[in-house]
C-alpha cells in the first residue's frame, strides 16, 4: 500500500516585488498556515518517508516548514524543477520514478496541477486545492512504477480553513 499527500505551496506574497513568479517567497500567513498543515499531519499520524516539491522558493519553504513539524530531515527534501511547469500527466511520471522502499510520500507542488492531480488518480471532481490544502490519496500497490491514473482511494481533503 503507498499513500500520497499531495499538497499546494502555502500562501505567497505578491509577484509584483518579484522579476520571477519562481521566486515569490511565502507570507506570514503562509508560514503560520504551512506550520498548522504539517502539525494536522502529524495529529493524523502521517509519517513520510519522502517528501517531493517544486523547486519554486515558495514551494521548497513550505516543504521545510512542514517538514520541520513532522520531524523530517529538511536535507532529504527532494526539490524538483520539473515540478513547476508540469501537468498532471508529467508529475505522474515524476512519481512513478519514486523508490520503492518509500510508501508514505508527500507531494508539494503549484495549482492548477495538484487540484488536478488529486482528481486524476482520485477518479474524482475537487473544486480546487487552497493554499496550504492537502489530500491523502492511497494505492493498492507495491510499486510506484504500478500508479495509474484513477486507480486511488481519496483517504481525506484538508485545509487550513478546515476546523
Amino acid at each position: 500500500m503507498k499513500k500520497l499527500v499531495i499538497m499546494r505551496h502555502a500562501k505567497a506574497l505578491s509577484g509584483d516585488n518579484y522579476e520571477s513568479d519562481f521566486d515569490r517567497e511565502l507570507s506570514e500567513k503562509g508560514k503560520q498556515d504551512a506550520a498548522a498543515m504539517g502539525k494536522r499531519l502529524q495529529a493524523k499520524s502521517f509519517k513520510p518517508d519522502f517528501i517531493l516539491c517544486s523547486a519554486a522558493k515558495r514551494t521548497n519553504k513550505t516543504a521545510k516548514i512542514v517538514a520541520t513539524e513532522l520531524g523530517y530531515a529538511i536535507e532529504n527534501i527532494e526539490p524538483d524543477s520539473e515540478l513547476y511547469a508540469a501537468s498532471a500527466h508529467d508529475v505522474l511520471q515524476i512519481l512513478r520514478q519514486i523508490a520503492d522502499k518509500h510508501n508514505n510520500v508527500i507531494l508539494i507542488g503549484h495549482n492548477p496541477t495538484v487540484t488536478g492531480l488529486v482528481g486524476y488518480l482520485g477518479n474524482l471532481c475537487v473544486d480546487g486545492l487552497s493554499t496550504s490544502g492537502q489530500a491523502c490519496i492511497s494505492f493498492p500497490i507495491s510499486s510506484w512504477r504500478l500508479l495509474m491514473a484513477n486507480s486511488g482511494k481519496l483517504e481525506w481533503v484538508d485545509s487550513p480553513k478546515s476546523n
